[in-house]
């Protein structure tokens, strides 16, 4: 009987992180000490009222966001997240999603979450 070779199995890489805003991408203005970062918007489309960006940390419907740029400074509460056209109650880093927001923010603008 022959003896069976141990398969060589490649470990599989470990999933890769989600990218992170870079802190010099932040200008001080922008930057809220003790926050957690979200990200920075992508898109506002002002008709909706949805700002688009990608999480860079968890967010659930019920937190309290931040939003803060040069001319914007926007703190609210999230009523509702979309993730590909769906609303979800809670999405995780690495996802684009749209957030309803209640006022007009701009592309680039930081997002905390408080």
């Amino acid at each position: 009987m022959a003896k069976k070779k141990p398969s060589k199995r490649r470990k599989q890489p470990a999933p890769a992180a989600p990218p992170r805003t870079p802190i010099t991408a932040i200008s001080p203005e922008q930057q809220i000490i003790g926050a957690v970062l979200l990200g920075k918007v992508r898109h506002y489309f002002a008709k909706a009222r949805v700002m688009t960006l990608v999480i860079e940390a968890p967010l659930a419907v019920g937190d309290t966001i931040r939003v803060k740029g040069h001319t914007t400074d926007l703190t609210q509460r999230v009523e509702r997240i979309e993730l590909e056209h769906e609303g979800v109650p809670s999405v995780s880093a690495g996802e684009e999603v749209a957030l309803s927001v209640a006022d007009r923010v701009r592309e680039g603008d930081a997002v905390y979450k408080l």
